[in-house]
C-alpha cells in the first residue's frame, strides 16, 4: 500500500502528530478539522455558522491539495459540541454539497478547543 501525506498552508497545521490528510489506495483520508483560520490560528468566529464555513473551507483546502474536489467526499462525520446548533450548521453544510452530498454521520461531542463548536473529517475516493 502507498501513503502519502497531504500538506496545504490553506488549513491549519495540526497540533499533534498526525497530518492534514493520507491518501492511500485511491482514498484520501481527511483529519478533524474546526474551525480555525489557517493565516491566524484562531477561530474564524463564535457562532456556529461561521465555524461550519471555516470548517469546510479548510476540508475544502485538503481536499484540493490532494487534487480531488469536494464532489469526491464519499463520507464525513460531523462532531457538534451542542445538537441543539444541528439546523444552522446544516444550513452552511449544504451550500458546499449542492448535488449528490455524501454519506454522512453527525453526533455530540466533547471538541479539543473550548470554544471550538464543530469538528469533521472525511473520506474522499479517486475515480
Amino acid at each position: 500500500m502507498t501513503r502519502q501525506a497531504i500538506r496545504t498552508q490553506n488549513a491549519p497545521q495540526p497540533i499533534g502528530p498526525y497530518s492534514q490528510g493520507i491518501t492511500a489506495n485511491g482514498f484520501l483520508f481527511v483529519s478533524g478539522q474546526g474551525g480555525v483560520d489557517p493565516n491566524t490560528g484562531k477561530l474564524a468566529g463564535a457562532d456556529i455558522e461561521t465555524q461550519t464555513r471555516q470548517t469546510l473551507t479548510n476540508v475544502r483546502n485538503i481536499v484540493e491539495a490532494a487534487g480531488l474536489s469536494m464532489h469526491d467526499l464519499v463520507r464525513v462525520s460531523i462532531y457538534l459540541k451542542d445538537m441543539k446548533d444541528f439546523k444552522r450548521m446544516n444550513e452552511i453544510y449544504k451550500s458546499f454539497f449542492p448535488e449528490a452530498p455524501p454519506a454522512r454521520t453527525t453526533i455530540q461531542a466533547e471538541l479539543p478547543l473550548p470554544d471550538m463548536l464543530i469538528e469533521i473529517d472525511t473520506i474522499a475516493h479517486r475515480e
